[in-house]
């Protein structure tokens, strides 16, 4: 089959063919196209050398179309609606888009952050579904290999092709039970050693940033048990004496139940930045930019204390 280079044509001219062989006539297929009529004339001879053939040939009244432009029409309305189609593709629609997206994090972070995503997203993008999962100790390869759209987490170092941004800014508060005995007196780093401690661990070992902190110190405290999530932490020091130091976002979660005492702890821990992460591979696509948005503007409503439903 005879290959044709189309590096030496001017694609632009298969616009001007439609136009052309629809209007069957060069002032409204001018009109039609945006340019004079000397130029769509120009635009017809030059198709009429491309295709060794005259296309519009005089009839009744103006042009009708030659036997091959009339063999050639349906093809071309197929090429340019199929053209059409892959860069209308590009736009993104969050009000009529489906489908699931799938973001990486720890169960602390969305215990506080996923329900202000969710209440943006049923705003602008109803028939979104999510799934959270964990990151586990592969975040990155899951985002390198389209696994994950976005990550959630504390990233100090990320290889190359993972973007980040800063999304919000944590420090630790330590929680109790409203009702717990140590309230009667200030927390001095002395009593909150006294006090056992839950932690919670994904992978149930390696120390806690309190840990660190105080073994700088040459302190230790007693961590009286390790649990994987939030929410098991939560019932459990809602139901016992246990104490337990966490992000200041989870901290407000918990509050909200009513069931528990925030305070700051006795010893500096510092700041430490909550980020977003993805693939270069995302970073210009429409969906994931407004993918991005919407979960920025959820970690600005989780800091700001707005209601997750307001």
């Amino acid at each position: 089959m005879h290959q044709v280079d189309l590096c030496r044509i001017d694609l632009n001219l298969l616009v001007a063919l439609e136009a052309l062989l629809d209007e069957r006539n060069v002032t409204r297929a001018a009109h039609r196209l945006g340019m004079s009529q000397p130029a769509a004339s120009r635009a017809l001879g030059r198709l009429r050398a491309l295709f060794s053939d005259a296309l519009l040939v005089d009839g009744p009244g103006g042009y009708v179309l030659s036997a091959r432009a009339e063999e050639m029409r349906p093809l071309l309305h197929r090429i340019l609606a199929g053209v059409g189609e892959m860069l209308a593709a590009n736009a993104f629609e969050p009000a009529s888009a489906t489908g699931r997206i799938r973001l990486l994090m720890a169960d602390l972070q969305a215990t506080a952050l996923a329900p202000h995503l969710l209440a943006r997203l049923a705003r602008e993008a109803p028939f979104l579904d999510v799934d959270i999962v964990a990151p586990g100790t592969n975040g990155f390869e899951a985002l390198e290999q389209g696994a994950a759209e976005a990550m959630v987490a504390l990233v100090e170092d990320a290889p190359a092709g993972i973007q980040r941004r800063g999304l919000y800014d944590e420090e630790l508060v330590t929680l109790m039970r409203a009702q717990h005995p140590a309230l009667a007196e200030p927390l001095t780093l002395d009593r909150f050693l006294a006090l056992e401690h839950i932690v919670v661990s994904v992978t149930g070992v390696g120390p806690a940033p309190v840990d660190e902190a105080l073994a700088r110190m040459g302190r230790t405290r007693r961590v009286k048990l390790r649990v994987p999530n939030f929410l098991a932490a939560v019932e459990i020091a809602a139901r016992s004496d246990l104490v337990m130091t966490l992000p200041s976002s989870l901290a407000r979660a918990a509050a909200t139940m009513g069931r528990f005492i925030s305070l700051p702890p006795p010893l500096d821990l510092g700041r430490f930045t909550m980020s977003l992460a993805w693939h270069a591979r995302q970073q210009d696509a429409p969906r994931h930019i407004w993918l991005r948005r919407a979960i920025v503007a959820a970690a600005a409503d989780m800091a700001s204390g707005n209601a997750a439903g307001g």
